[in-house]
Formats: structure tokens, C-alpha cells, sequence
């Protein structure tokens, strides 16, 4: 436990961190992959470059700082970074390594004006931390290896098939190497991949949604080609588009996440989804169009036809399924793109316009897709009196903490 002086000193000293916090982080990647280049095998080079992981562990310390004298209220966000951490491999000897650097990096930025006893506040805070990410983690890796067909660490898996979506998103059915059974996961988890990308000499670590149901056998992934920095491809997704074919082998972790629906409940759901954002959902709606009766509402956004993955499996769901509604925008329609047949309506997602298909007595409410279409969606609902319990979204990359 800490003690009140530890968090007195720690809240104390929070702002100087939050203004010098980029700067800390900066200096402290620097220095711990320096020291520990292996570490780069676990960190995503692609926010690395863009400054972004940077930010997002500043916003998290300033968090956590500010939250010390009530950690419950970081509750959920640590659920979420302890499924983060479990999928990337994390374990508490790589807590201690993180904790050294970061220390000595907040010593070496600010110099003189951190004291010996403001040194031990942080570490002494750091460790608590450290220690419930790692508790929370270790039950993960209990949980996942005790699951049928569950596994800890990275197990091998052969690409079945490969399937072209749209013009930038491409499926892959993945079935483990050693021919066995794989666990079952909550509509809407993830998985991860890891591959070895030679423009950077390392191998990166990325999270995929599950894009199927649970079938026992295999994984289905539905992967964007993104597009990194300077508008080149990005390091892993334009590997699995150019370079992974039906018969390679690729590593899978098992799946984690803490954004699915509870497939016990007949409550209705609406899931809301921009872009990629939409491989949860159809997980999701797979599952909840399996289970007992209930009512679904499906909200899409997309630019056009050309990169609307899956239309045809959601317009074939809405033909077949009476309780299933389903709503398309397209922002930006290519001339052979007719609304009311390709699409319903023209323009971003905009809620108000649908809200009579939308506010559905006693629903739950996912979005997913980036992060500002997450928000727009996210204060809208509110706005339309949907009470925040009622809302669940998942961020994919470093927005730890995210204002």
C-alpha cells in the first residue's frame, strides 16, 4: 500500500511530469531500447515514429498520478491494458526493466529539480502499478491456457485462406500447426499476430479482431491495408496483404479483449462501426443472430463500395433475419453506387437521422471504427439520452488513458 506522503508527493509533482511528459518519454524509449533492443519486438515501431506511443504513456503516468488517491475509477482502463499486455506477451520481469529507464529518465530530464525523495514516490508508485497489471495479467494467462484448446505465449498457425474483402480489406481463416482444437472467444475479442518485417530488422506484434464467430477449428481475421508514415504501407498489415499466402505459417497469441457482448442477454444491441471498425460487429452479430432471439441494429460507415467489406454477408443477414436492421452511409458514393440498393443513405454516419431504428428500449450500444468517428458516435448517443453504461467502444493502438 502507499502511503499518504508517497501520494501526496506524487500528485504534487504530476504537473511538472505532465509538462516535461513527452519529452521524459521520448528520452526514456530511447534509452531503454538502447539497452534492451529485444524490447522492440514487443513495442509498435509505426507509433514509435509517429510520436504517438510517446504521448500516450505521458497521458498515462499524468493519469495515474492524478487517480492515485482513487485507483478504482482506472478500473476499466486498466482491464483494458491488462488484455493489451497479455496479448503482446508482457510479463513482470519486463515491468522492472520499463520502471529502471523511466526513472532514470524522469532524473536525467529534469535534473536537480527531482530530489531523492520525489525519485522514491514514483518508484514506490510505479511498483504498485506495475504489480496490479501484472496480477491482472497472470490471471489472463491462467484463464487462456486452462480454456479447451487454449494456449499462453505463441503457437503456430497455418493461413487456410485468403479472401480479398474490398480493395483494402483481406480475410484470413487461420488454423493451428499442430492440428488441435482452438479456444472459443467473446464476440468481439482479438487476436494477435506476430510477424518478422525486414525493413526494420525486428518483429512486430499486431492486433487483429476476430471476424467470425466460434467455430473451435479456426480464426478469421479481416485485415486493412493501412498506410503508415509519408504515406508509405504499413509495416505488417501490406506484409499480410503482399507477402502471407494460403499454407505460410504465421504465430498467433491466443485471444484476449475486453469489448464483446454478453451472448446470454436477449436485450437488443446496436452495433455502430466505421471502416475496419465493422470485424467486431459481424463477429458479434453472427453470435447474437445464433443465440436466442434478439433484436440487432447494425450502423455502418464507409467511403464507397470499393472499400465496403462484407456488404453482401450484412445484406443477406438483413434479408434473412427479421429482427436485424441494417443501416449504411456511404460519405463519398462512386457513380455506380445506387442508395437505397448499395447503400441507404449519403454522408457520415449520422445517428439523428436514424434515431427511430436506433433507440431500442433497454439496448446496448458498441462502436467501432477511428477514433474521432468513435467520439462523434460516443456524444451523440448521449445526446440522444442513451446513458453512458449503456455505451461500449474499443481503441485499437497506444490511446491509453485518451482524453
Amino acid at each position: 500500500m502507499l502511503t499518504q506522503k508517497t501520494k501526496d508527493i506524487v500528485k504534487a509533482t504530476a504537473p511538472v511530469l505532465a509538462e516535461h511528459g513527452f519529452a521524459i518519454i521520448q528520452h526514456f524509449y530511447k534509452r531503454m531500447f538502447q539497452a534492451h533492443p529485444e524490447l522492440k519486438n514487443i513495442f509498435n515501431m509505426a507509433h514509435q515514429e509517429r510520436g504517438e506511443q510517446q504521448q500516450a504513456l505521458a497521458r498515462a503516468v499524468y493519469a495515474y498520478a492524478a487517480n492515485i488517491e482513487d485507483p478504482e475509477s482506472l478500473s476499466a482502463v486498466l482491464k483494458d491494458i491488462s488484455h493489451k499486455h497479455a496479448s503482446l506477451g508482457v510479463r513482470p520481469e519486463q515491468y522492472l526493466i520499463v520502471g529502471e529507464h523511466l526513472l532514470a529518465s524522469i532524473k536525467e530530464v529534469l535534473g536537480d529539480a527531482v530530489t531523492d525523495d520525489i525519485i522514491s514516490a514514483w518508484a514506490q508508485a510505479y511498483g504498485n502499478l506495475a504489480d496490479i497489471l501484472a496480477g491482472m495479467e497472470s490471471a489472463l494467462y491462467e484463464r487462456s491456457a486452462e480454456r479447451p484448446g487454449g494456449w499462453t505465449g505463441w503457437r503456430q498457425f497455418i493461413v487456410r485462406e485468403k479472401q480479398p474483402e474490398s480493395d483494402v480489406i483481406t480475410s484470413f481463416v487461420l488454423e493451428p500447426a499442430d492440428g488441435g482444437p482452438v479456444a472459443d472467444f467473446e464476440p468481439g475479442q482479438y487476436i494477435s499476430i506476430a510477424v518478422q518485417v525486414p525493413r526494420l530488422g525486428c518483429q512486430q506484434i499486431r492486433q487483429y479482431s476476430l471476424s467470425d464467430s466460434p467455430n473451435g477449428r479456426s480464426y478469421r481475421i479481416s485485415v486493412k491495408r493501412e498506410e503508415g508514415t509519408s504515406g508509405t504501407p504499413g509495416y505488417v498489415s501490406s506484409l499480410l496483404h503482399d507477402h502471407v499466402e494460403v499454407d505460410d505459417e504465421i504465430k498467433l497469441a491466443a485471444p484476449y479483449g475486453n469489448f464483446y457482448i454478453d451472448v446470454s442477454a436477449t436485450s437488443p444491441i446496436v452495433l455502430i462501426s466505421g471502416g475496419v471498425g465493422l470485424t467486431p460487429m459481424i463477429s458479434m452479430l453472427r453470435k447474437a443472430l445464433q443465440t436466442p432471439p434478439r433484436k440487432v441494429a447494425f450502423v455502418h460507415g464507409a467511403r464507397n463500395s470499393a472499400v465496403h467489406a462484407m456488404r453482401d454477408r450484412l445484406k443477406e443477414a438483413a434479408r434473412t433475419y427479421p429482427d436485424f436492421s441494417l443501416f449504411i452511409f456511404y460519405d463519398e458514393p462512386l457513380p455506380i453506387d445506387v442508395e437505397g440498393q448499395d447503400y441507404d443513405y449519403a454522408g457520415l454516419v449520422d445517428l439523428e437521422r436514424i434515431k427511430d431504428g436506433i433507440l431500442l428500449e433497454g439496448a446496448d450500444y458498441y462502436i467501432c471504427g477511428p477514433v474521432p468517428f468513435m467520439r462523434m458516435q460516443h456524444d451523440k448517443l448521449l445526446q440522444l439520452g442513451i446513458p453512458e453504461a449503456r455505451i461500449h467502444y474499443e481503441v485499437f493502438g497506444p490511446d491509453l488513458f485518451a482524453e
